[in-house]
């Protein structure tokens, strides 16, 4: 008997290690959309199924009984919706679809594969038989994939999210800071806010195709056009956000600076950032979720390779699984958003004082 209690005083601690690190990982897996996994965890590690299963009802039963709801009415209600298309292909049409892009990609792979095998057996060939200055080397030009189109549309609304906060963080600082520059500011705010993207898309053409004209191949004009399309509809949110932030401070700590006479720079870093950087997390988060918005339609009208022209392509094209295809690629473009907001908010939980309280 006294050996069994001392083995449960034992194991009790490295229990209440268990569950107090369950419950600090519990945190970031509900930021990232896993908070789900938690309770499986607790009941795995030996506490209490009734109370986890409560928690798991809320945070995995419902919203998959949500998706259930949502498949069977998508799939009851679609075919008897005919189109210029055909019916509205179902969960099922869809899905076969995705399957399809997803073998067209592995036969894209493949045929790269190969056009890179045969042309070094060609040049091989060509130096045994002494004759090296007949080996050339080309770049495989194949058709984009649909995972290639993914890649570039994250690569084009990246670049666009970075113009923009490098942009909008140093202006949103001075016009918080200064009443001067937010009351110039502050029209040109309220009038280019609205501006729809097929506005601006336009002007960033002519304005781009005047000034780069030396495009590079990593760089392509028609992906800088849309990704400066993203910068102005993108900007505003973390502009707005971070004046808000940098105004809302309090004063006194601001008076302390200047007791301490300490300079902009140093009064910037060590005292407008660290109190202003929730909002202006929310600024960015606000801003990419415009950004990842806004790319589709610049990509339709820009014509840069991405889900926008993928989009559009499929609509010109006008086959029997063009719709299924297009809404493949609706459900991507929301899973993406998805978790590119739910990478900011880990990066604000992560790097904010609000965040973690």
């Amino acid at each position: 008997m006294a050996m069994l209690t001392e083995t449960g005083a034992t194991q009790r601690p490295k229990r209440e290690k268990l569950f107090a690190a369950l419950n600090k990982s519990s945190r970031w897996l509900d930021i990232l959309g896993f908070g789900w996994i938690v309770p499986l965890l607790k009941m795995a590690a030996g506490d209490s199924p009734r109370e986890q299963m409560v928690v798991l009802r809320e945070s995995l039963f419902v919203p998959l009984i949500g998706i259930a709801l949502f498949l069977v009415a998508w799939g009851v209600l679609a075919p008897r919706v005919t189109t210029s298309l055909g019916a509205i292909p179902g969960p099922v049409q869809v899905w076969e679809q995705a399957e399809s892009l997803a073998q067209d990609y592995a036969a894209a792979r493949q045929r790269q594969a190969d056009f890179y095998t045969r042309q070094s057996e060609r040049n091989e060939a060509f130096i045994a038989q002494g004759e090296p200055d007949r080996v050339r080397h080309h770049d495989y030009t194949g058709q984009p994939t649909y995972l290639d189109q993914i890649l570039t549309s994250l690569k084009t609304v990246g670049l666009g999210f970075l113009i923009a906060t490098f942009i909008a963080v140093p202006v949103g600082i001075a016009s918080g800071l200064s009443r001067t520059v937010n009351g110039a500011l502050n029209p040109l705010i309220q009038i280019f806010k609205p501006v729809s993207p097929l506005a601006w898309l336009p002007i960033v053409t002519m304005i781009v195709s005047a000034v780069y004209v030396d495009a590079s191949e990593a760089l392509p004009k028609s992906l800088v056009i849309s990704a400066v399309t993203v910068t102005l509809c993108s900007l505003w949110p973390t502009l707005i956000n971070t004046a808000m932030g940098v105004a809302s401070i309090d004063k006194d700590l601001m008076n302390v600076g200047k007791v301490l006479q300490l300079s902009t720079f140093t009064t910037i870093r060590k005292l407008v950032l660290p109190s202003a950087l929730p909002l202006i997390f929310t600024g960015l988060r606000l801003s990419l979720s415009v950004g990842w918005m806004v790319l589709i339609a610049a990509e339709m009208l820009a014509q840069n390779p991405g889900l926008g022209k993928f989009v559009w392509d499929e609509f010109q094209n006008g086959s029997s699984n063009s719709l299924a295809r297009i809404m493949v690629a609706v459900l991507t473009i929301g899973v993406i958003g998805f978790a590119l907001d739910r990478i900011m908010f880990a990066l604000q939980t992560a790097f904010t004082f609000q965040a973690n309280r």
